[in-house]
C-alpha cells in the first residue's frame, strides 16, 4: 500500500488527538452555538456541531479542502503527464495527511490503487441479478454491499482488536474500496447503458482517466480532463451534507467502511442532495425545448421570472452556504470554455448565469441568487455524450466517496464515540416554551389542530 501516506497520517493523528484531548479537558464547557427551535424545525441548518478537517466551505471563497481554495488545489496537486488537472491519487493523499504529495508520493497511491483494483465476481453477480430498469445509484449502493465481504476491518474486529488499531485497518479497507469505484462505475454504466461487456482497467492509466477507458471514451483526451477535474471537485464538502453525515453517523457505529459509503451513497441518491446536477440538466433541457434552440436573454429572462411567479426554482442557484459563484462552477466554465464555447447547452449555461442571478437579486428574497457546481456539471457531461442523466449521480458518488472515507479513518483515528443525540417530544417542547414565556398560551399542547 501507499506506505508515506500511512506514516504520515499516523503522524498527524497522533498530533490531532494530544490537541483533542488538551481542548476537552481545558475547555470542556466552551460553548460553541445555541440552538433555536426554527433550527431544531429546520433540519439544524446551520448549527455548528461538527468537526470536519479535511474540508470548510467558505461563504466567500466556497470550498476549501485541506485549507485550499479550489483554485489553489489545481494549482498545488501533481498531474498525469500533458494534463492540466491533478492525478485522483494527489488528492487523495492530501484528503488523508493534509499535505500535499509530490509527483512519487501522488503516484504511489496511484499505483495502490491498480493493484486493488480487482473487483470480486460475486458484486458483478449481484449487478447482474437487478432488473435493467434498476436506478444506477442502487446499484452503487448494492455494489458496495456487496463488497463487505472484504473488509479486513470486520474479520479483525471480530479477532479481537485494540481502539488504536482501528484506523489502519479502516484505512486498507479505504484504499481496497475507492480503488474499485471506477471498475463499478464503469460496469454499471456499460451494462445499464450500452452493450454490457466488462472492461478491465488498463494497467497504465490513471484513476480518473481509466474510468474514461472502461467506458471505451479514452481517445478523447478532453473527456479525460472532464473526468479528472469532476473527480478532484466533487470529492469532499465539509461534514454536515448528507452523504457525509449519514456516513458519519453510521461509521460512529464502528460500521466498516462498505456499511458506512453504501450509507452516505443511500444519501447523495436523495432529490434535495446528489440528483441536483441532473435536475438541474433536465431544466436546461426543458429550456432549449420550450424555445425551439437557445433564447435571447430579454426571452430566457421572461421565462424565468413566469417560472418563479409559479412558485417554481430554479435548478442550481442558490446554496445554503456559499454567498458567492462556486468556485467548482468557475471550474468547470473554465474547461467548456477552452475547448467547446459554442456547445449549445454550455452556451444555455451562459445566459442562465447572465440572467438569473439578476432577477433573483431584483426579487431580493434569496440570500444567494449565484450558481453553484450542479447549474453546470451536468451540461458538461451531457456535451460528451453521457446523456443518461439518472448515472450522472454515480459519477458525483464514486468521487464524494474519496472524502467520505478520509473523514472516516480521521474519525476512528481520534477515537470519535457513537453519535447519539438526544431527542424530546414536541409536547415537551412546547411545555419548557410555557414554562420560559408567561405570555405564551398555556397549555401549549391542548391547542386545536386546524
Amino acid at each position: 500500500m501507499s506506505h508515506r501516506m500511512k506514516e504520515r497520517l499516523a503522524y498527524h493523528l497522533n498530533e490531532q488527538r494530544q490537541r483533542i484531548e488538551y481542548l476537552k479537558k481545558h475547555y470542556g464547557q466552551f460553548k460553541v452555538s445555541e440552538v433555536t427551535l426554527d433550527q431544531i424545525f429546520n433540519g439544524i441548518r446551520g448549527v455548528t456541531l461538527l468537526i470536519t478537517d479535511t474540508s470548510y466551505v467558505d461563504p466567500h471563497q466556497g470550498i476549501r479542502i485541506r485549507d485550499f481554495t479550489i483554485p489553489e488545489l489545481l494549482r498545488v496537486l501533481p498531474k498525469a503527464p500533458d494534463s492540466a488537472f491533478p492525478l485522483a491519487g494527489g488528492l487523495y493523499y492530501l484528503l488523508m495527511t493534509g499535505e500535499v504529495p509530490d509527483e512519487a508520493e501522488a503516484w504511489e497511491v496511484e499505483a495502490t490503487w491498480k493493484e486493488r483494483m480487482a473487483v470480486p465476481e460475486h458484486v458483478f453477480r449481484v449487478i447482474d441479478a437487478m432488473p435493467r430498469e434498476t436506478h444506477p445509484m442502487t446499484l452503487l449502493s448494492q455494489a458496495i454491499l456487496a463488497l463487505q465481504t472484504e473488509s479486513i476491518f470486520a474479520k479483525r474486529y471480530e479477532e479481537g482488536i485494540s481502539k488504536p488499531a482501528f484506523w489502519g485497518y479502516y484505512l486498507e479497507d479505504s484504499l481496497n474500496l475507492t480503488a474499485k469505484l471506477p471498475v463499478l462505475a464503469a460496469y454499471i454504466y456499460n451494462r445499464k447503458y450500452r452493450h454490457g461487456r466488462y472492461i478491465p482497467p488498463h494497467p497504465d492509466l490513471d484513476w480518473s482517466a481509466n474510468f474514461a477507458y472502461m467506458i471505451e471514451r479514452s481517445d478523447d483526451p478532453i473527456f479525460v480532463e472532464l473526468m479528472r477535474l469532476y473527480f478532484v471537485l466533487h470529492s469532499d464538502h465539509e461534514g454536515g451534507n448528507v452523504t457525509a453525515y449519514s456516513a458519519n453517523v453510521v461509521s460512529s457505529s464502528l460500521a466498516d467502511i462498505y456499511f458506512t459509503a453504501s450509507a452516505g451513497i443511500n444519501g447523495l441518491a436523495g432529490p434535495l442532495h446528489g440528483l441536483a446536477n441532473q435536475e438541474c440538466t433536465r431544466w436546461l433541457l426543458k429550456v432549449l425545448h420550450h424555445f425551439g434552440g437557445l433564447p435571447s436573454e430579454e426571452q430566457l429572462e421572461d421565462y424565468v421570472r413566469e417560472q418563479l411567479d409559479k412558485g417554481m426554482t430554479i435548478p442550481g442557484y442558490g446554496h445554503a452556504v456559499l454567498r458567492t459563484v462556486d468556485p467548482r462552477f468557475t471550474a468547470l466554465a473554465n474547461l467548456a470554455e477552452t475547448y467547446f464555447p459554442q456547445d449549445q447547452l454550455y452556451r444555455l449555461v451562459k445566459r442562465v448565469y447572465a440572467v438569473v442571478p439578476r432577477v433573483l437579486s431584483s426579487l431580493g428574497k434569496v440570500k444567494n441568487p449565484w450558481p453553484n457546481v450542479d447549474a453546470i456539471s451536468g451540461a458538461l457531461l451531457y456535451h460528451f455524450g453521457l446523456r443518461q442523466l439518472d448515472f450522472y449521480t454515480v459519477l458525483f458518488g464514486i468521487s464524494r466517496i474519496l472524502g467520505v472515507t478520509a473523514q472516516t479513518v480521521w474519525a476512528r483515528g481520534l477515537y470519535k464515540p457513537l453519535e447519539r443525540p438526544k431527542s424530546i417530544t414536541s409536547q415537551m417542547l412546547e411545555a419548557m416554551i410555557a414554562q420560559a414565556d408567561e405570555t405564551a398560551p398555556a397549555p401549549l399542547a391542548s391547542a386545536p389542530v386546524a
